[in-house]
């Protein structure tokens, strides 16, 4: 996957906007890839939810940092990733559902044995500051296995 690659963003995006949503993520994974629990909370809003692939949850700015210092010096200290943005759609001119997807490599279990490569899908809900960037408001994480996506536009059969 090439980092920052092609993306579907929404065709009521301006310019701006599609350009400060890419350089989000591309804040987010240089923080990530450099192990940076600070630079990595600055891609969020002080009031952001934070939710992992484990349903662990993190509110607030200073919470995300905190709880990504321990594993940048730890679980995820020589863990790579890679990201790209599958979709954009704009649901007003200040609020953005964003999904990610993205690959890791280099991450340690608990125990420290080697992790597999990995990928996953971040979904977030971001939201345009004063200023002009977009930081994210919500995030939920997802591990992907490597059983076929379902895309449905119609609702799901019981």
């Amino acid at each position: 996957m090439a980092a920052h690659g092609q993306s579907s963003v929404a065709h009521d995006a301006s310019r701006a906007d599609a350009e400060a949503i890419h350089q989000t993520i591309a804040n987010f994974t240089s923080a990530w890839n450099k192990h940076d629990a600070h630079a990595f909370a600055m891609t969020f809003t002080e009031d952001a939810d934070f939710t992992n692939v484990a349903g662990v949850h993190a509110r607030g700015r200073a919470n995300v940092e905190s709880f990504h210092a321990s594993r940048f010096s730890t679980n995820f200290k020589d863990s790579h990733q890679t990201a790209a943005i599958r979709s954009v759609r704009m649901l007003t001119p200040l609020l953005a559902a964003v999904d990610v997807e993205w690959e890791m490599t280099g991450a340690k279990a608990p125990d420290g044995a080697s992790m597999p490569y990995r990928k996953g899908l971040l979904d977030w809900v971001m939201a345009k500051q004063k200023d002009g960037r977009w930081l994210v408001e919500v995030m939920h994480n997802t591990d992907l296995t490597s059983a076929p996506a379902h895309v449905a536009d119609t609702p799901l059969e019981k």
